[in-house]
């Protein structure tokens, strides 16, 4: 798809400034960490990690899910490349489906230790902001990229659904990460359908029964139909605790965060 790179960074800069004023208008919760050491080291996460993926892609264009359409397209691989729906349904479909699986790849990152090594990174962080969105081991994003490269391979989707896809994914955890404060009514109505920044914010409550809960990025009915859903925390939206039991300055850390998955559970 032409000019993909452009589209995806345009998008993402530009609902990142949105969410950031939203967030410093109408504030959900007070900050407990420097915004400043906070934001530096969530950002660099997202340096280390995407000059990763750029060396994956020197490799083979394969290796990231985009290229993984084309090569499909290419060899005439994955479902959709054989039944042949119309466009307009495979779109729908290939985003319904790549959404569970990542669904249910979060879900599996928590369950499974060695996977939760890496993924606690991203909980570990205290403060929860558009930046948080961005907040991740390196190791995790590169076999988060491998397991949807395998899924695209299989689906063989059109290469703009999954760039639709990654758009979607990307911005909607951008909005459910922000520390932003919403109507209370027009949230309950928006977690019918999509993941609200305060029903996201218990997952990454300190108690290990909250943020084993609410496991989605963008669509919320995976959690309502598989009953891993959770409507408040115990002790309301401005009395959690965020994070993990790092109630400290350790996950404003660089290298910390690196090496975190190291440490003993």
């Amino acid at each position: 798809m032409e000019n993909e790179q452009t589209i995806r960074l345009t998008v993402f800069l530009g609902l990142f400034a949105l969410f950031g004023i939203l967030e410093y208008v109408f504030p959900r919760r007070e900050r407990v960490q420097s915004q400043l050491k906070r934001w530096s080291t969530n950002w660099l996460l997202l340096v280390i990690y995407s000059g990763l993926l750029q060396l994956m892609t020197l490799i083979t264009p394969v290796i990231i899910a985009v290229g993984a359409a084309n090569y499909a397209a290419l060899k005439g691989w994955g479902l959709f490349n054989i039944i042949g729906l119309p466009l307009w349904i495979e779109f729908i479909l290939v985003v319904l489906i790549l959404d569970w699986a990542v669904w249910f790849q979060h879900l599996v990152t928590h369950k499974i230790n060695f996977l939760w090594r890496f993924h606690r990174v991203h909980h570990s962080d205290r403060d929860l902001d558009v930046t948080s969105a961005i907040r991740f081991h390196p190791v995790e994003i590169a076999l988060s990229m491998l397991y949807k490269v395998v899924l695209v391979l299989l689906l063989g989707p059109v290469a703009a659904a999954v760039v639709v896809f990654e758009v979607i994914l990307n911005g909607a955890a951008m909005f459910n990460h922000a520390n932003i404060k919403l109507p209370v009514k027009l949230d309950r109505l928006l977690r019918k359908v999509i993941v609200t920044p305060d029903m996201h914010r218990i997952h990454h409550s300190i108690h290990r029964h909250e943020h084993d809960s609410n496991y989605g990025f963008s669509i919320s009915i995976w959690d309502h139909l598989f009953r891993t859903f959770i409507a408040e925390p115990e002790k309301g939206q401005t009395g959690m605790t965020v994070g993990l039991r790092w109630q400290d300055d350790k996950p404003s850390n660089l290298v910390w965060n690196l090496k975190l998955p190291l440490d003993k559970l």
